[in-house]
């Protein structure tokens, strides 16, 4: 499974690069609004960073003007993913784009049947909003479960980005379903890492090894 951060804070990105574990980035205007910086100056900060898909998102509903600003965005770096609102516009979008070779995220997915047309639309990716789901009392990983048998069941190639991750069994879910990527905040990444065994054992080696007055170095 890939590992996207959902993040524009880009401290936290370079640092997660660093540990190797990152495969791209999503972002959206949410996000951005956040970092209080110009959008396309930190879009490009963060395609700078990683070498992964970066996800940089339309904020215009209709298809013309969304052409319009993805051909803002892609010029930004080459590994610049559109990401496009689920609607009838943004599927058209999506078509036109992938024709020409250009990666795209078809987001805001809350059926299979969105992630079925998304799929026929070309999208690169498919973004299943499952915390959301869950939110209304919705099992969000049954969504992710129908999406990979219909993919499966005619060859699609959209890969399933598994978003609005909450905690670490979200990812282990989405992993046993055969997601192709999460893409989480980067506290939900770090967690992935964490286990009060894994620290016991660590104090305990530590403790042992002092008592040998050693040192590797």
């Amino acid at each position: 499974m890939k590992f996207f951060v959902d993040t524009a804070d880009v401290a936290q990105i370079r640092e997660l690069a660093e540990t190797g574990l990152l495969d791209g980035v999503t972002t959206n205007p949410s996000l951005i609004a956040k970092s209080g910086r110009n959008f396309l100056e930190v879009v490009a900060e963060i395609a700078s960073i990683v070498d992964g898909p970066v996800s940089a998102e339309v904020v215009a509903m209709d298809h013309e003007t969304q052409m319009k600003e993805a051909e803002k965005l892609i010029p930004l770096a080459s590994n610049i993913c559109i990401k496009l609102p689920l609607t009838l516009d943004g599927l058209k979008t999506c078509k036109k784009l992938t024709d020409r070779g250009i990666q795209t995220n078809v987001t805001l997915c809350f059926t299979a049947n969105q992630a079925l047309l998304a799929a026929k639309a070309g999208a690169t990716f498919i973004s299943p909003f499952v915390g959301r789901h869950d939110d209304v009392s919705w099992n969000g990983m049954d969504l992710i479960s129908d999406i990979r048998v219909i993919y499966d069941n005619y060859g699609f190639d959209t890969e399933i980005l598994v978003a609005s991750v909450r905690h670490p069994v979200h990812v282990l879910e989405a992993a046993k379903i055969g997601a192709d990527v999460c893409t989480l905040p980067p506290d939900v990444l770090k967690k992935l890492a964490n286990h009060p065994l894994t620290d016991n054992g660590l104090k305990a080696f530590l403790a042992d090894w002092e008592k040998t007055g050693q040192s590797i170095l």
